[in-house]
């Protein structure tokens, strides 16, 4: 069995940016709804009559729900509006045609029906319907919309965590890790040296669950030294220090493999938040907090060219049965990729002689595709 092969558990699943299917049922929906009307073969005025009483009815429910949070936010518009009425309406009514939509839809009745009296009747039984719906708790967003809503906003708890560990910290050491690396491998030289693993391998438990000591979390992990150290005044915090513990980590063949290694520390916010009352996490709302933080470190990283190629986002989800050595081979197993990712590199700039080249392809047919170097990115997503 190849080295790769040995992975303890498959990359956690990293739910991506919900696209535009939902958008597309909806038009899917609306033409079947439209053909089954044409195919029902039904008069055109009493249908048309139908479509805007129904239109009427939906266009009072925004309106009332409306002015309900509008008879709480003038209680609020000093700290809230700015002082400003007008602020707090726009707020409560967002969509401004709902009011005109009104007026043409109703006007639409009175039209095609000739009777006014009828749609006042029609329109007090629709607000009675509203209110109750209102009353009772009916017309509250799904989980799967507020989750959407929020991601798009981007004001999930995970995205102000990722920003804020990016700004405050990996924009300030990530560029000089490479650095770091070379002079303690200048200092150490005999030590092998595989520069795709100068990077600073950054853990994501999917738990939220971070050791203090990582030699704690593993006996195979162990404390080497510390690189060099950065210093900088930071938001009024003179000679303030960044710096990064290298580990000697143990594999089962019990070579070493050195890199720098720490948890994602704003994962210990999530945890917290999960264990407080006051705060109302729940452990499913961590766990899906803690997907999208990975998710958007990811995509700040990928945009950040002075951080390119100087980091490695290990997320993993821990085994259900305790194992002792997981952990540790977890990294390995990304060390090994980058290991592989620098050798593919090398013989990409070093073609073989055109004696040799006959060899080299005959022995790569005697090589399975599990051991062949693997892409640098490992999430599958």
């Amino acid at each position: 069995m190849s080295r790769e092969a040995r992975r303890p558990r498959c990359a956690p699943l990293i739910p991506r940016a919900r696209g535009g299917r939902a958008q597309r049922a909806v038009l899917v929906l609306l033409g079947l709804c439209a053909g089954a009307l044409l195919l029902a073969g039904q008069p055109l005025v009493p249908t048309a009559r139908s479509l805007a009483l129904h239109f009427a009815t939906l266009q009072t429910g925004e309106l009332l729900k409306g002015a309900c949070y509008l008879a709480e936010e003038i209680f609020h518009l000093d700290s809230r509006h700015h002082g400003s009425f007008w602020r707090a309406l726009s707020s409560c009514f967002p969509p401004h045609w709902h009011g005109p939509m009104l007026l043409v839809c109703g006007s639409a009745y009175v039209a095609l029906f000739g009777d006014g009296q009828q749609l006042g009747l029609h329109l007090i039984l629709a607000s009675l319907c509203q209110l109750l719906i209102l009353a009772l708790g009916l017309r509250k967003p799904s989980a799967v919309e507020m989750s959407e809503m929020s991601e798009r906003s981007k004001q999930n708890v995970a995205h102000g965590l990722a920003w804020s560990f990016y700004v405050g910290y990996l924009k300030i050491v990530l560029p000089r890790v490479k650095k770091c690396m070379e002079e303690f491998s200048r200092a150490n030289p005999n030590l092998p040296a595989c520069r795709k693993t100068w990077k600073l391998h950054i853990l994501i438990p999917l738990s939220c669950d971070i050791y203090d000591d990582l030699e704690k979390a593993d006996s195979n992990i162990q404390y080497v030294t510390e690189l060099t150290e950065t210093t900088l005044a930071r938001a009024g915090i003179k000679k303030r220090v960044y710096k990064h513990s290298l580990y000697a980590i143990t594999d089962e063949e019990n070579q070493l493999w050195h890199c720098a290694v720490e948890y994602a520390t704003p994962l210990q916010t999530l945890y917290a938040m999960s264990q407080d009352e006051c705060a109302a996490f729940s452990r499913e709302e961590r766990l899906e907090q803690a997907k999208l933080f990975y998710r958007t470190l990811e995509e700040i990283l990928r945009g950040s060219k002075e951080c390119a190629d100087t980091y490695r986002l290990i997320a993993y989800e821990e085994p259900e049965e305790a194992e002792s050595h997981f952990l540790s081979r977890e990294i390995v197993w990304h060390l090994r990729q980058e290991h592989r990712e620098e050798i593919s590199v090398q013989e990409q700039s070093h073609p073989p002689s055109p004696s040799t080249a006959l060899d080299s392809a005959e022995l790569n047919l005697q090589i399975s595709v599990s051991d062949l170097p693997q892409p640098l990115r490992t999430d599958g997503f």
